[in-house]
């Protein structure tokens, strides 16, 4: 059996922040969501897939995969964004198993409207936060890390 490799004092001050700050940029990004437009950050993010995504629409397990979220999850918030007229589903016309979803215009519109509230936050507790060099670091360090997970099939 291997030895454990221990984090030095520099791996864990950089891992500690990293824990810190993305529970509380989530938790920051959740609450201004919630407060200002009514959806949680996970709809605001499939919102904003559905948006780009060709027609408006997606299959469910490419939606999943992309926001890096449990077919069942996203099958619980499409549910509640269906009740509230954001999205709709339907069925593939050449696979039987196959569902989409698909944003509405009434998605399309509180996608609009959350969407300046949602990026004055982010640059709020994040972006205006660092340096160029900083952000430069970061985007370069977490695009490393989700690379590698990814093609782990994490």
């Amino acid at each position: 059996m291997a030895e454990t490799r221990w984090l030095n004092d520099r791996e864990m001050r950089a891992w500690s922040g990293f824990l810190a700050a993305s529970a509380l940029v989530n938790r920051h990004l959740d609450q201004q969501l919630k407060d200002d437009s009514g959806l949680s950050h996970p709809q605001y993010e499939i919102l904003v897939r559905l948006a780009a995504a060709p027609d408006g629409e997606l299959r469910m397990t490419e939606l999943a995969n992309g926001l890096i979220n449990s077919k069942s999850g996203l099958t619980y918030q499409v549910t509640q964004m269906e009740k509230a007229g954001l999205v709709r589903r339907r069925s593939c016309p050449s696979d039987v198993r196959g569902v989409f979803a698909v944003l509405t215009g009434t998605g399309r519109a509180r996608l609009e409207e959350a969407a300046p509230g949602h990026v004055a936050t982010v640059r709020e507790v994040l972006v205006d936060v660092l340096t160029a060099e900083q952000l430069d670091a970061l985007a370069d360090g977490l695009g490393e890390v989700s690379r590698r997970l990814r093609a782990q099939g994490a």
